[in-house]
């Protein structure tokens, strides 16, 4: 993949969507990420977009939505990371932040560690469990300034599963495409049960020539009184009977 090309791109994505264009350093790493994920994915299924152009604008600018909502040296948690979305690029661009990128696919996060620490983000840990386990370990419940999950879960099984994460003024926030605002309504019960007060959806679209827009939404939770600490439930009753 040419660099030049590669830094371009990068300059006119991030311009078109709004947000600031990545430093020199910024873009290099980005490049390097780029180039250990293609060359990772030949062998183990990390995503299905091998454009440049479809990387930067559909794993970077997305992934990156929502840094302008977290606040400056939050601890955050990163729910169901995948390959490392939002979390490899927020540890990149937020060198302030402490996130935990959390997943239950050994595979998926073993890759996760391996690139931060081929990348130096000593800001971020990967863990490999299931969230419902996870949350149970001391110094977990609560404990967060921010949860946030990007193409995990229907609503209202992820408001289960983050909102136990977070200290009460914390947020969480689900990164979502064109069912949001569905999901958000039937979400509203399970979230009020696991201690979610006021939240928004924020449109976040993304655009690729300033033109065509693929749609965004940013569901964003506060968290306004403690989760009961029956929640969350076991991963099988969660899907059986979500709140």
């Amino acid at each position: 993949m040419d660099y030049s090309f590669f830094a371009d791109e990068c300059k006119r994505l991030f311009g078109l969507n709004g947000m600031e264009i990545p430093s020199e350093e910024k873009t290099s790493t980005l490049y390097k990420l780029t180039n250990i994920m293609l060359d990772v994915n030949k062998q183990m299924n990390l995503t299905a977009i091998t454009d440049c152009s479809q990387i930067i604008a559909k794993h970077y600018v997305d992934s990156l939505s929502i840094s302008k909502y977290i606040p400056q040296g939050a601890r955050i948690i990163d729910v169901g990371c995948g390959a490392g979305f939002p979390s490899l690029p927020l540890a990149i661009f937020r060198g302030d932040l402490e996130i935990v990128a959390l997943d239950s696919t050994a595979k998926r996060i073993n890759y996760v560690r391996e690139t931060a620490n081929a990348l130096s983000l000593d800001n971020l840990t990967a863990v490999a469990a299931r969230a419902e386990d996870y949350v149970k370990l001391d110094g977990n419940r609560e404990s967060f300034d921010m949860a946030i999950a990007r193409a995990v879960a229907d609503m209202p099984v992820l408001s289960e599963l983050c909102l136990p994460f977070v200290k009460v003024g914390g947020v969480f926030a689900a990164m979502k495409a064109s069912k949001a605002d569905d999901e958000y309504q039937r979400a509203l019960n399970a979230i009020k049960i696991c201690g979610g007060s006021a939240s928004q959806i924020i449109p976040a679209d993304l655009t690729f020539d300033g033109v065509e827009f693929e749609k965004r939404r940013l569901i964003i939770v506060e968290k306004g009184e403690k989760t009961p600490k029956i929640y969350p439930r076991n991963f099988a009753q969660i899907m059986k009977k979500p709140l």
